[in-house]
């Protein structure tokens, strides 16, 4: 029987550079590692490592390097060493973040990410899984299925990973009993069912003796299943499925180095690409022919998924960056309204209403989130009610994005169906998500050109649309000023109309509390009165304490450039609550109004605020005039 070692010494002595052509034609298998905390997981992973005389991939690069190493030897490297090398893990008692192991056989390479299994650092779990082909789901023979077992396939499930292993690890510490593995793979069979897993590989191990890695174990004479190495290298990945689907690329940037060369690069996430195809733009539409295929390594006839290139094509049409082009005659769908199943990663909770930015692909657009349909749980699959997503919880919500992006669901497409979340103030990823269909209003709802522009009501009015955006804390002064001004802009004959905080919460935005996801919707319907009222022409003044910086932004992000004037009022925290006009402060220090901003609802700052009013510095009278002065002085020409 031939040994199944990684490196074949005879022809790495021989011809270097053979060996190295057959290393780099090798396929390549991404798989993880995960189940419970101190399933053996690190230690399978040393056991693969030196049950194969491995020679680690850094060890490779030295030898393309310096091709005059033709005698290096492949190093066998001593498990208790491989082990041991995990030191910082065994010193927490837990692993807590993925480790990537890189290794090669004859047959394959591989890519390995050891997961933790601390329920903590579900979210780390997720970003291993992520690229995956395969997970390997380790049980402890004595523990059986576990909540962080099922957690775990779960979310390797919903994350579309297809080839799953279900390795009963520890078989030497229950006398390689096969009446409790069979109960274990039946109990998993039954879950596994339940959540669509179809089918898995079953197989009983032992990491630290080596029972069924990489030759079958004596131990197990019951068992006539693949060892977990055989079943690694054989196993079909997913390529030569993302090879025969419809052509996408996304393009990543547009290449111009001069006038007579225009190309559009990217990754080919799926199918094939020939000169002369047809290819559509999207969101555009745009058709146009490929002319050109370029690499690095010169010009092909055709490109297939997984290859990165310049496409150059016959027209001279619109193409950027976050575009994806695609087979002209099969493109993929564009919406801005999903159903999505999120994975939330952040200690923070969900903010239903507040904008992320979403990320899927090379688009990179802004995102609201609806309240939650439903949490899943894990171990009974049940779907709970919920009004947000705390840590490491798993749920389904609407989401709306501001334009229209391409996409495919992710059961079709990883690459434009998947899509991580950003927060806006801290740009920390806060969810993993995966589309699941556009919402059919998405489909039906179109914008309706009207022939008389917001430009016209604007010239009829002999003025250019603003809003000017007063916020501070209650009793900063915001209403008395934004009513000072108007009556200052109304004297000079222009059209204004201002909406108050108060005025509003009395009909359009009645149904709305003072939460933190009711004052974030309070905000965003406002902004859409103010954006509706500006198409009409209207100098807009809004008096809100409007308290967060992202929902202060989206209103902006509304309006064009320059029609935005956001104007913060100034005044410290002790001088509104002395002021205490509406008795509001009092009631908020007695307990008896929740969520009052400035006492325990936070109020931020304008950072870079278009005009600051300090009113401990000047009256009402003095602030009205001067920002009058400073907006009809800086005032946009009359469209």
């Amino acid at each position: 029987m031939t040994d199944p070692v990684y490196i074949t010494e005879a022809l790495i002595a021989e011809d270097i550079e053979a060996y190295l052509n057959l290393h780099q034609h090798k396929s390549m298998l991404r798989f993880i590692t995960c189940g419970s905390v101190d399933d053996g997981k690190s230690t399978l992973i040393g056991r693969l490592l030196y049950d194969s005389k491995m020679i680690f991939e850094d060890q490779l690069a030295a030898l393309e390097n310096d091709s005059k190493k033709v005698g290096t030897q492949g190093q066998e490297i001593d498990f208790a060493l491989l082990v041991d090398g995990l030191a910082a893990e065994r010193e927490q008692g837990i692993t807590i973040d993925v480790a990537y192991r890189f290794f090669s056989t004859e047959k394959r390479k591989f890519i390995v990410a050891d997961c933790p299994g601390h329920e903590q650092y579900t979210r780390n779990m997720v970003t291993g899984a992520s690229t995956a082909d395969l997970a390997v789901i380790l049980i402890d023979a004595r523990k059986g299925v576990l909540t962080q077992t099922r957690r775990h396939s779960y979310l390797a499930h919903l994350i579309g990973i297809r080839h799953i292993v279900l390795a009963v690890n520890k078989m030497d510490l229950i006398g390689y009993d096969q009446a409790k593995y069979d109960a274990i793979v039946a109990d998993y069979a039954a879950f596994a069912a339940s959540i669509g897993i179809e089918q898995f590989t079953a197989m009983p191990i032992s990491g630290f003796k080596g029972d069924n890695i990489t030759a079958p174990s004596e131990n197990t004479p019951w068992y006539s299943g693949p060892t977990l190495m055989g079943h690694l290298e054989s196993v079909e990945v997913n390529t030569a499925a993302e090879a025969a689907g419809e052509f996408r690329m996304p393009v990543q940037w547009v290449n111009r180095p001069n006038l007579d060369f225009r190309g559009f690069s990217g990754l080919i996430s799926n199918g094939t690409v020939r000169k002369g195809d047809a290819v559509r733009v999207l969101p555009s539409g745009k058709t146009s022919v490929v002319t050109r295929i370029v690499t690095l390594d010169g010009d092909l006839e055709e490109a297939v998924a997984g290859q990165s290139v310049t496409l150059c094509l016959a027209d001279e049409i619109d193409c950027s960056r976050g575009d994806v082009l695609a087979a002209a005659d099969a493109p993929p769908q564009v919406a801005d309204q999903f159903e999505a199943s999120l994975v939330w990663m952040a200690d923070e909770p969900l903010v239903p209403g507040r904008a992320y930015w979403l990320k899927l692909a090379s688009q990179t657009v802004s995102v609201t989130v609806s309240q939650p349909k439903c949490t899943i749980n894990v171990n009974t699959m049940e779907r709970l009610a919920a009004k947000t997503l705390e840590l490491n919880a798993i749920g389904l919500a609407e989401i709306t994005t501001d334009r229209a992006i391409v996409f495919e669901p992710y059961a079709d497409s990883r690459t434009l169906g998947g899509f991580i979340l950003i927060d806006k103030i801290s740009n920390a990823t806060v969810a993993a998500g995966m589309l699941n269909f556009s919402l059919r209003r998405a489909q039906n709802v179109h914008w309706q050109a009207l022939d008389v522009t917001r430009e016209a009501h604007a010239r009829l009015k002999g003025q250019s649309p603003a809003v000017l955006w007063f916020t501070g804390l209650s009793g900063s002064g915001k209403s008395t000023i934004a009513n000072l001004v108007e009556k200052k802009l109304h004297a000079l004959g222009k059209h204004t109309f201002l909406l108050d905080g108060d005025n509003v919460r009395h009909g359009l935005n009645k149904d709305l509390g003072f939460t933190e996801a009711d004052r974030i919707e309070n905000i965003r319907r406002v902004g859409e009165v103010a954006k509706l009222m500006t198409d009409a022409g209207l100098i807009v003044l809004t008096a809100f304490i409007s308290p967060f910086r992202a929902e202060r932004e989206i209103v902006r992000a509304m309006l064009p450039e320059g029609e935005f004037f956001e104007v913060f009022i100034d005044t410290p925290l002790e001088e509104a609550e002395r002021r205490d006009v509406k008795g509001l402060y009092k009631k908020a220090r007695s307990g008896a109004l929740k969520n009052f901003t400035g006492i325990d609802s936070p109020y931020e700052a304008p950072e870079k605020p278009e005009i600051r009013v300090d009113t401990m510095r000047e009256t009402p009278e003095e602030a009205a005039e001067r920002i009058v002065a400073l907006i009809i002085g800086d005032w946009m020409p009359v469209i």
